[in-house]
């Protein structure tokens, strides 16, 4: 028997794929009646690290499901690019003093490398980069889309700018009233709002990036900052993001997450009036409790509302200097901070302030405190102590007033001692006309009264703000827009895209909190398209998310110069049949990546055949975790790098460990001994399928390899890829029992295997005389009818407790046994992260493991 010696023959196949094109996926044309498959991974951030071995778990297993998509003789697309624009390589070239194009290509070399030597059935020739000019040229012409659009709330659809209605009073002031009437209502606008900012970095965070109220990249304190900022109107899509929920396969977890962050609420906009020394008019609040109503003590508006500080600029506020303060405290609070709960409640009252209840007329003090958000609702609060935590929380630290309006045992003649705010639904007391009502009568009538009396009307809110799409940043796509003095906002002509970035030697970010672009003046002074005069650039970038919520489009047609995409390959390849990424990337890249596919849709950008909604399945993966559970992090030194486990194993052994460790979307920590045991099977395998094969084979280790065949098929169409692996594992051990490998299931068996280790299959297939490839050879298929053998149901134990069943054949070896206990998944949480101290196996009825 020969070495199976990887370093051979998996260099030798890498090269025969890359010069063989086998897995260039072919356009329309190409394909004829093949059926399409698209399977899509988010393509990766190349940064300096490189990767570490938790990376390729998400690629590995998309890899093997389009190859088993491929063996079946579908037409597959299975593309790879690089989001590379962005803080972490701008901060790494300031640092090293580097342009950040030259650390990005270094970086994507890098990773290129890494991800070849895995063996990847990635089609390179489509390969994108969002820095690429001839990409983010593309990434701008859409920007620009969004800029000459506008919503229509009764089409519910983006359509062209040019189509607003404009009053007739506007256009008779000319084209400038109506350029700024359009203004607002493009999907893309300008608009001052409230961010979190980072004084060092000196750049504008998400929240997620400031958690604890320090930028997560370099621990400063972050500080709240009015920035005018490029926004863009998400919001408007809303109730389509949520609705559409319902035509896609996401991981129920995944659409958790969606209807979170959209965050739709429905109740009421109410009315409330405002006194200092005189009237000051209205205010709005939202409320999903109308029928609480008259249990409001008292209104909190958020600390950063506009209305507070434009009553301080007055002189209207007794309580001025105490007010400032708590303002700038807050200022220094992120919006998570803020709404962490059993956070002790905070508040200053606006003295010289009251508001008047819509209904009783009532005079009611007015507070600010932290625990109001101006990005919720209308940043302000009816505040409802005895029906609300955070106001009754409030009330009772500031001995606010508290009154009980729904009682829980009505009609007893008296509710109970209220100890906590009772939250939950009853009868109405103390109500006026409410009173006796169940809650959710006393909600429809108290609206209805609110309309007829113009004190309010029903009303849906969403938690989803419109997407800040402003950084002031040098590493980023320019925002092909043009201010000039006397046309206003001009956007680039499309003959002029794209904008690139200068060239420059010293890109670090002004102090004032500007772009650097800022400074560059003669990349920022140009002449207006339109009038001829003189005008300025657009000194802000875009986020990076701009060029992750379109590549997949542009996969499928990347050498496209008239077009992002061709609307043929767009309606051949859309929507992607499965996408794979990270939990940590279900919630805002989706999101907008959604939203940004939805927009073009309107606009016939994609062609109407491809849908509305760009993914088909959504999946995420679990993380793979250091030896010992942990993270793994360059900080704690526990990272390891895929090279050293492909130098020592082989990219096979690597890959398919990546698939045999752990139910795929759960954690699960490294282990050096499950290396070791895959690398035994193959090298098993390799042995086997050399050796002479046997002629002869028994019904039990026929029915065997059909129940195989069936169980890896389904696996992989379920990914359930470790009990598939495991499947094969317990396939094997049969042959050796038997002998060796019988002639009539050596092909299959190799064809099974070849998703999970395409170098050694593709090997061991030429060695049997083999003509092609395996990789498109076919896929096996199972008899029905042989499926059944002696079988008995295996019950499956952890410390005695009963925790699976497995049907399994009568004469299956008690290292089988074992290994079928162990790969289950229903016994994988009761076993992760615990010792095994033995597995004890009753022939023909039980294993039990002891941890």
């Amino acid at each position: 028997m020969s070495d199976r010696n990887f370093q051979d023959f998996e260099a030798k196949w890498q090269a025969n794929w890359e010069t063989s094109g086998i897995y260039r996926a072919r356009d329309p044309q190409e394909a004829g009646e093949k059926k399409k498959f698209y399977g899509l991974v988010e393509f990766p951030y190349p940064s300096g690290a490189g990767l570490h071995v938790g990376h390729p778990r998400s690629y590995t297993a998309i890899d093997a499901i389009c190859r088993k998509q491929r063996m079946e003789g579908k037409n597959v697309l299975y593309p790879i690019g690089w989001d590379a624009f962005g803080l972490p390589t701008e901060n790494y070239a300031i640092k090293h003093k580097v342009k950040p194009e030259v650390a990005t290509a270094e970086n994507v070399a890098n990773f290129t490398r890494q991800l070849k030597s895995i063996g990847f059935g990635f089609d390179w020739s489509r390969e994108i980069n969002t820095t690429d000019p001839a990409y983010y040229k593309w990434t701008q012409w859409q920007f620009l889309k969004f800029f000459d659009a506008w919503y229509d709330e009764d089409e519910k659809r983006a359509r062209p700018i040019d189509e607003l209605p404009i009053p007739s009073d506007v256009r008779a002031m000319g084209e400038r009233a109506v350029h700024e009437y359009q203004n607002g209502f493009r999907m893309a606008f300008k608009s001052t709002s409230t961010i979190n900012w980072c004084p060092s970095c000196k750049i504008g965070l998400a929240n997620e990036e400031a958690v604890g109220g320090v930028c997560e990249r370099c621990g400063t304190a972050v500080i709240k900052k009015e920035k005018e900022q490029w926004m863009i109107r998400i919001t408007k899509y809303a109730e389509r993001l949520l609705e559409d929920l319902e035509m896609v396969d996401y991981l129920p977890k995944i659409k958790t997450q969606q209807i979170n962050w959209i965050g739709k609420s429905e109740g009421a906009s109410i009315e409330f009036g405002l006194f200092g020394t005189e009237s000051e008019g209205v205010v709005s609040v939202f409320t999903t409790r109308p029928d609480t109503l008259f249990g409001v003590t008292y209104i909190v508006f958020a600390p950063e509302h506009s209305l507070v500080r434009t009553w301080l600029g007055r002189e209207l506020i007794h309580n001025q200097d105490e007010v400032t303060e708590y303002i700038r405290a807050a200022g220094t609070k992120t919006d998570i901070e803020r709404m962490a709960e059993g956070k002790e409640k905070t508040g200053v009252p606006l003295q010289g302030m009251h508001a008047v209840h819509p209904v009783t007329g009532e005079e009611l003090p007015v507070w600010i405190s932290d625990y109001v958000l101006a990005s919720y609702g209308t940043g302000i609060v009816m505040a409802v102590p005895a029906h609300d935590e955070r106001d009754f929380a409030f009330a009772k630290k500031f001995g606010l007033e508290m009154k009980q309006v729904v009682c829980p045992n009505y009609p007893e003649p008296t509710c109970p001692v209220m100890e906590e705010a009772f939250l939950g639904e009853g009868h109405m007391v103390g109500s006026d006309f409410l009173d006796g009502l169940p809650t959710w009568k006393a909600k429809d009538d108290i609206i209805s009264w609110l309309e007829e009396h113009q004190k309010g009307e029903r009303s849906i809110n969403y938690k989803l703000r419109d997407w800040v799409f402003s950084r002031q940043r040098y590493w980023g796509e320019p925002i092909p827009i043009i201010h000039c003095d006397t046309c206003g906002t001009v956007p680039v002509p499309e003959s002029d895209l794209p904008v690139t970035l200068p060239e420059v030697e010293a890109y670090e970010p002004t102090d004032g909190g500007e772009s650097p672009l800022a400074s560059m003046r003669d990349w920022v002074e140009v002449t207006c398209p339109d009038c001829g005069g003189y005008a300025a650039r657009e000194t802000d970038t875009m986020p990076n998310w701009a060029g992750s919520s379109w590549y997949f489009l542009r996969y499928t047609d990347p050498h496209n110069d008239e077009a992002l995409a061709s609307p043929d390959k767009l309606t051949y390849w859309m929507p992607v049949d499965l996408y794979n990424g990270g939990m940590e990337h279900t919630t805002l890249h989706l999101l907008y990546s959604r939203f940004w596919y939805k927009f073009l849709w309107d606009m016939g950008v994609v062609p109407e055949a491809c849908g509305p909604e760009p993914y088909q399945v959504r999946r995420s993966h679990g993380l793979i975790l250091a030896e010992g559970g942990e993270k793994m992090s360059k900080s704690k030194g526990n990272v390891v790098n895929p090279d050293d486990v492909i130098a020592r194993y082989g990219a096979d052994v690597f890959r398919l460990y990546e698939l045999f460790m752990g139910p795929f979307d759960q954690p699960v920590p490294w282990d050096t001994n499950g290396i070791e045991g895959v690398k035994r099977f193959l090298d098993k395998v390799w042995h086997w399928v050399e050796a002479e094969p046997v002629t002869e084979t028994s019904l039990e280790l026929e029915a065997l390899y059909h129940q195989t065949v069936k169980k890896v098929t389904d696996g992989l169409e379920a990914m359930r890829f470790n009990t598939a692996v495991s499947q094969l594992m317990i396939l094997t051990n049969a042959f050796q029992e038997a002998g060796g490998v019988p002639e009539k299931m050596r092909e299959g068996f190799l064809q099974l295997l070849a998703p999970f280790a395409p170098h050694q299959t593709e090997e061991l297939w030429q060695q049997l005389g083999k003509k092609g490839s395996i990789h498109i050879s076919g896929w096996p298929t199972y008899d029905e009818s042989k499926l059944a053998a002696k079988t008995f149901e295996l019950v499956i134990q952890v410390n005695g407790k009963l925790r699976d069943r497995a049907e399994v054949s009568s004469d299956i070896s008690e290292e089988d046994a074992k290994e079928v206990a162990l790969a289950s998944e229903k016994v994988q949480p009761f076993i992760r992260d615990k010792q095994i101290r033995k597995t004890i196996y009753i022939s023909g009825k039980l294993v039990n493991i002891v941890v």
